[in-house]
């Protein structure tokens, strides 16, 4: 099957997010509004279901090849690239005065959705030509905004974060690339980079390797580390490519999926003439790195939608075609009409629907934090997308895993089998878990950082919406039973979280668990939110709007009972893993 972008499900929770967070009321979004958000929605639906998503077997089947340092990536990737530059989608979100079209999060969303959806290995470079543009933007100098911005918007450019070393993992603190000063004000950058996305490829002429690395007289650990623009090809007074920047790649990963996107090995200044220009001050090239970070956090937990997505139009037009087994009248019938195919389905469905509001939500309140003019508005929309950004990274990579699973289910042993191209998906979905931190970092930064650090006050605010939701329909049982898990969260905040005399050994030991348990809280949020609004506009398409409520009973009876498992584990911890000799 085709991947087709659920359009109708995008238009209107695009529209709900729009009104939450009262975009229309913010002067610098007048031009930017719902109208205009559907018709780019379906122009990039056809990008996607034409263009990218006949790609996707050929890139998993092809994959990339390697040879003498250069990289050649799958048939068609080249000139896929060539028309997603062409199209402006690269710069969707960025500045117009650099090329870009300047639009909001709130519309590049959905975009970007229905490209990790269609094609995930081919667009894992649109989300580090985001993040990077923006590390350049806050912390580039007029001068490294001249030479690398209006390339790197228009996709003539590609960028690659360059992080990872070989003895250096999450770590980052231990990272040994070196960059020497040079009396011209350059710096010799010299080491061993891995895991490289897309540090090596044949689509764009040149690509900006943005390097973490530290200067000798740097001090130890991560607050060391500086940051630094190192392109592939040193970069001429006007703005051509020049000579050869002693980058190589040493070799690209044999990974379980994502074929046809190159992960790969970079050696810098092997011949000791790699150049790199320092981004922002010195030892502070982690805080720079993290507005990439956070993009790429961002664009991890929407590739668990768009891959929730794809296993579930897959699963369910495979059940529809499907005939095995009969139903009540004796009769053969299609697998969707077993029972327990139906709540596989459902599950699917109602996971990936409550993640894509989720992470619409999140988009438009990105909007809110960088245009709103009121200081406080703004602020206390960082604040939330803070807190939201681990839980949505984690619970939503995590969640695809399972939700794949049961796409191959449905399958049976035709979901063994690669022809039916579920098993693609379930390959590519699993680094998701992984990427930018795994799901036990993100699980920590959210206890520690995002709800101890400030003594539970975000999380508190959280909850007190949350509340208002459950309050507006009070008979509801969907809101009873989300307010039932709301009062065990908050018992858990008060006797084990938040507890500043709490052992940090068992907190660590049950970040994960409580991650998820408020995922599915926050899942169950807003799918509550969206049955109280398809109430409401029921008269307008009986059966959309009736299947909206429909997915937020099951997810009340099938899926909020396991957030509410995972708080009694975080509880119940005293007697946990801690006590197991190895």
């Amino acid at each position: 099957m085709s991947y087709q972008a659920p359009y109708k499900d995008m238009q209107w929770l695009v529209e709900q997010a729009y009104q939450t967070q009262q975009l229309g009321n913010l002067e610098s979004l007048q031009d930017f509004d719902l109208d205009l958000a559907n018709a780019i929605i379906d122009e990039a639906n056809k990008f996607a279901s034409g263009v990218l998503a006949p790609l996707n077997m050929v890139g998993d089947v092809e994959g990339c090849t390697f040879s003498d340092g250069q990289v050649t990536t799958p048939t068609g990737w080249k000139d896929a690239y060539a028309q997603f530059r062409d199209s402006g989608w690269i710069g969707l979100a960025l500045p117009e005065e650099y090329g870009g079209q300047g639009l909001p999060k709130y519309i590049a969303q959905p975009v970007n959705e229905m490209w990790l959806s269609s094609n995930l290995a081919f667009v894992m470079f649109a989300a580090l030509a985001q993040g990077g543009s923006e590390i350049l933007l806050k912390f580039g100098s007029d001068e490294l905004k001249a030479r690398y911005l209006t390339q790197i918007v228009t996709g003539e450019w590609t960028v690659a974060m360059a992080l990872t070393e070989p003895n250096a993992g999450s770590d980052l603190g231990a990272l040994t690339t070196k960059a020497i000063p040079q009396t011209d004000g350059t710096y010799q950058i010299k080491g061993q980079k891995i895991y490289i996305t897309y540090g090596e490829h044949d689509m764009a002429e040149n690509i900006v390797h943005l390097v973490l690395a530290r200067t000798p007289d740097a001090p130890a650990g991560s607050r060391g580390l500086s940051l630094f623009a190192v392109p592939k090809y040193r970069v001429n007074e006007d703005g051509s490519c020049g000579e050869f920047n002693d980058i190589r790649c040493t070799g690209i990963e044999h990974k379980t999926g994502l074929h046809g996107s190159p992960t790969c090995s970079i050696s810098y200044g092997d011949n000791d003439a790699c150049v790199g220009e320092l981004i922002g001050n010195l030892n502070q090239g982690l805080m720079a790195m993290f507005v990439l970070m956070n993009e790429a956090r961002l664009s991890c937990g929407m590739q668990g939608v768009g891959l929730s997505e794809l296993a579930f139009q897959k699963a369910q037009q495979y059940s529809k075609e499907r005939v095995q087994g009969a139903g009540a009248d004796g009769q053969r019938v299609a697998i969707i009409e077993h029972p327990d195919v139906k709540r596989m389905l459902l599950n699917l469905r109602s996971e990936s629907f409550a993640l894509r509001s989720l992470g619409y939500q999140i988009a438009a309140l990105i909007d809110v934090a960088e245009q709103s003019k009121d200081a406080e508005t703004a602020q206390a929309a960082e604040k939330r997308i803070a807190l939201l950004t681990p839980i949505f990274k984690g619970f939503a990579t995590e969640q695809a895993n399972e939700l794949v699973g049961d796409a191959i289910q449905v399958y049976g042993g035709m979901g063994f089998v690669e022809e039916t191209g579920i098993a693609q998906v379930m390959r590519d979905v699993r680094i998701t878990t992984i990427y930018e931190g795994t799901t036990g970092i993100q699980a920590k930064d959210l206890l520690h950082r995002k709800i101890r650090m400030d003594q539970g006050r975000c999380i508190s605010e959280l909850m007190a919406d949350i509340r208002d939701v459950v309050e507006k329909s009070p008979d509801s049982v969907v809101n009873q039973r989300l307010g039932q898990t709301l009062n065990q969260l908050a018992h858990v905040l008060d006797s084990m979280i938040l507890n500043p005399s709490a052992d940090l050994a068992q907190l660590d030991a049950v970040a994960v668990p409580f991650l998820n348990a408020l995922g599915g809280i926050c899942c169950a949020w807003q799918l509550a939110e969206l049955a109280q609004q398809a109430q409401i506009s029921k008269a307008q398409d009986e059966v959309f709007f009736g299947n909206v409520v429909a997915l937020a009973e099951f997810y009340s009876a099938y899926k909020l009972p396991q957030a509410q498992a995972a708080l009694t584990t975080v509880i119940e911890e005293q007697n946990g893993v801690g006590n197991y000799e190895f």
